[in-house]
This record gives C-alpha cells, structure tokens and sequence, in this order.
C-alpha cells in the first residue's frame, strides 16, 4: 500500500484551515454569498469538520477544515476530515500552523491504513497535496514504516513465525544493502543457550536475527523482542491472555520500522538491528520453572515463571550487542502487562539512567505526536531480581513493580556501552483511533527518531 501525498495539480480544491476562535474573522474577510453558505451550513470550526464551497458551476471551488480548539487539538484529530470530504485533490493554503504540518500531513496519510491481507480494501479518501512547510519525502517515509509495523505485528502467528519474521528482515535489508545473518540451529544453541532454551519447545526454529547497515558515524544498536507467539509455556496462559499473543513480536516490529526509517533516510550512523526470534511453546522439550540457564553473557538465571520469556531471549541479544560497545543500545519489547497497567495503551515507557537522553526522546516525543513516560530504573529493587540460588530471577514474587524489575533485569546484560535505553511498550491500540486504526501500532519509533540528532550528535 503506497503511502504518498498527491501530486501538485492546478485543479486541486484549495482549503482553508480555520480555528474555531477565529473563524467570525475570518467570515469577516469573505463575501455576502460565502458567508451566508457557511452560516446556513452550521459550520462551527470544530476539529476536523468540513465544510465544501461550492462554486458558480455547483462545482467545488474551496473547503474549509475546522481546526477547533488548543484543547480538542489531539494527537492527529485533524484527519478527521480526510474521511469526510468528498473523494478529490486538495491543498492547504491557509490557517495551518507551520509547526503542526508534519504531525496533522503524516496523520492524513496514515488515515488510509487498513490491514487487507486477508480481506477488504483500503478506503478511497480525499488526497492531499502536501503542505509546503513539511519535507513531504521524510514524511512518506514515516508513513511507509509505521505501515510495516503495524502489517507484522497484524500479522497472525500462522503467517509471522521466527523464520517469516527473519524473512521480512531479509526484505528489508536487501532494499537498502544492509547485511543480514540469521543465526540457528548449533551456532545458536551454543552461542545464546538462553534464546534457544525459550524457542526449542516449538517445530518452528529459535533464530537470532542480525542486520548491519552503514560504515560511519556513531554506533546504534537497537534489539527487539521476536516472541512470535506466547503461550507462556508451561505456565501456560489462560485463553483470554493468548488472544492476542500474536502482537508479543511488536518489538521487533517497531524496530524494523525505525531501522526503515533510519535507512531510508541515509542517517549518518552504522545501524545493528538484533531480533531473537522464537515461539513459546509447549512440549516436552519445553523449558521448565526452577531451571536455571546460564546465559551468553554468563549469568545465570532460575525460571519461576516461564511465561516471563521476553527478557530471556532480550538478555542474550543485548549481550551480543554490548560485546561490541556501540555508543547506544535501545531495546524495545512487549515485555510486561505492569506497564500497561500503569500507563494504558497510548504510552510507551521507557527506562534510561541518562537525563538528557531522556529529556531528548520526552521532547523528541511530543513533537512527533508519539508520545512517552519515563520509568525509573529504580536500585533498590534490585534485590529483587537476586534470588540467590543463581545471579538473576526472571520472575520475581510479590507481584509489585512487574516493568520496573524486568528492566532491571535486562539492564544487568549492558554493562560496557555507554547508553541504554528500554522501552516495554504495547505496540497495540485496542480501539480505532484517527490515523490510528485497530490493531498494531508503532510506539517510539518516531520520538527515537527524532531524539537521534541530539542524542548521538548527527
């Protein structure tokens, strides 16, 4: 599904934007005959309403959008008014704020996304020329990689297991002349026991996914969490839990789509995506609760819970990438339902020892309408990962401060690069949302995105 503004045209119907505290000035400025239609129409300004103006043929010689107010201003409510204009071309020539273009001309695109696999069709919508003030490539970029976000994690296990996971990398690297090495069978049984232990229960092969693009500038690692289906293995899930395990993979999804973005957009940086892929499953080779695994990195870990595998495979995959000391690691999963528990399914939270690192992604985040909440990496639950019989605890007892300990956990694993950073994001919206439709979602990769330059000095 392409994801493109429509081309420059004479005969694209012009628009004007129009806040809802501004619009009797604007009436103001319009002849007897406008103002009596859009009077007689009701047309209020609120957000995302439109209004068409007819011309003297009876065909449609402008339109308004109304722009509402600073308070029903939400993250891309704008677009709104994509589904309700009639089908045609327009352009912006007046009332939107330069410093909202790129949020509200990224939300029209992505209005159109409709997940068409297996069934139904993207809707026709009303085009849009893009806005002057915006870079319309970057923003078509950005559209296409939350596109292929939200196609993997909708993606039901029966067509997204670790080897069709390995395969959409593989698509991807190849676009851009990025290396790939996937990584099985012996070589990965030996080399991260702890990936391997999670996937071996599964006819579906465990694999180490390892992307490499770019030769200079700094070193980014990003890592995301490839549980393709959950179970939770033999501490086996009730059914309402599974349901929607399919999504357990939105970390890797999100990191496939930020390295698009990132690739796409030739960013001066060497970029490593790290994916461990597995299924958790049940059979007799499944790992079992009070095992201990010894990991890449040499800590040993009990299992009280088999369902707490998403740190498990995380933990070798950021030792890999520690081994190499690159200047930032970033780590994205759907590790824990505390999170969701905390902050609800808009928020993506994130855990980072650095201030102005943190302070980068928050502000990076709101300015690319994709929102974040900082966690605390939070020491004195550290005792809790200690279970004593081996150096770490994958599931904790009590029952308290379920994100908080995992990213702990996983933090023990980065011990020589000098940033880290964590997101336990859900990469789901439950409800449909405007230019947010139902189903799996990005969530950070635009605020990373954004926060790159900062964070990393390009």
């Amino acid at each position: 599904m392409p994801f493109r503004f429509a081309a420059p045209d004479a005969d694209a119907v012009p628009v004007h934007v129009v806040e809802q505290g501004h619009l009797p000035d604007w009436l103001a400025t319009q002849d007897a005959a406008v103002q009596t239609w859009i009077e007689a129409a009701g047309f209020s300004a609120g957000i995302g309403e439109t209004l068409v103006l007819p011309g003297p043929d009876g065909t449609p010689a402008g339109a308004l959008i109304g722009y509402g107010t600073d308070k029903a201003r939400k993250r891309m409510r704008f677009v709104l008014a994509a589904g309700t204009l009639p089908k045609g071309t327009y352009r912006i020539v007046s009332g939107l704020p330069a410093d909202r273009a790129e949020e509200e001309a990224l939300g029209w695109l992505l209005a159109s996304y409709r997940f068409t696999r297996y069934a139904g069709s993207a809707p026709e919508m009303a085009q849009l020329v893009a806005p002057e003030a915006i870079d319309a490539a970057r923003v078509e970029i950005l559209a296409e990689a939350e596109a292929l976000t939200r196609d993997l994690v909708n993606t039901p296990a029966s067509d997204m297991g670790p080897a069709e996971l390995a395969a959409a990398a593989r698509d991807i690297a190849a676009r851009f002349d990025a290396t790939i090495e996937i990584i099985e069978g012996d070589a990965l049984h030996e080399g991260f026991p702890m990936i391997h232990a999670v996937g071996r229960a599964s006819p579906r092969a465990p694999r180490l996914i390892d992307m490499r693009w770019g030769t200079q500038g700094p070193r980014l690692t990003l890592v995301g969490k490839g549980v393709c289906f959950d179970t939770g293995g033999l501490n086996l899930k009730p059914g309402a839990s599974m349901g929607l395990m399919k999504k357990d993979m939105g970390g890797a999804a999100n990191v496939l789509g930020l390295a698009q973005m990132i690739m796409a957009l030739g960013l001066d940086l060497q970029l490593r995506v790290l994916i461990p892929a597995v299924e958790n499953s049940v059979s007799g080779d499944a790992f079992r609760p009070q095992d201990i695994l010894t990991s890449r990195k040499g800590l040993t870990v009990e299992i009280n819970n088999t369902d707490a595998e998403g740190r498990l495979v995380l933990a070798d995959a950021l030792a890999l990438a520690d081994e190499e000391a690159p200047d930032l690691i970033i780590s994205m999963a759907t590790l824990t339902g505390a999170a969701r528990t905390a902050v609800g399914p808009d928020l993506a939270p994130f855990y980072c020892d650095d201030d102005g690192i943190a302070a980068a992604l928050s502000s990076a985040g709101t300015a690319a309408a994709d929102p974040l909440w900082r966690m605390p990496f939070w020491e004195p639950y550290e005792a809790k990962i200690e279970p004593g019989i081996a150096d770490l605890d994958n599931a904790p007892a009590g029952g308290m401060a379920g994100s908080i300990t995992a990213a702990l956990f996983l933090r023990r694993f980065v011990t020589d690069t000098p940033a880290y950073v964590h997101f336990d994001i859900y990469a789901w919206n439950p409800s449909a949302l405007p230019a947010r439709s139902k189903g799996g979602t990005g969530q950070g990769p635009r605020a990373i995105l954004g926060a790159l330059p900062a964070v990393l000095g390009l």
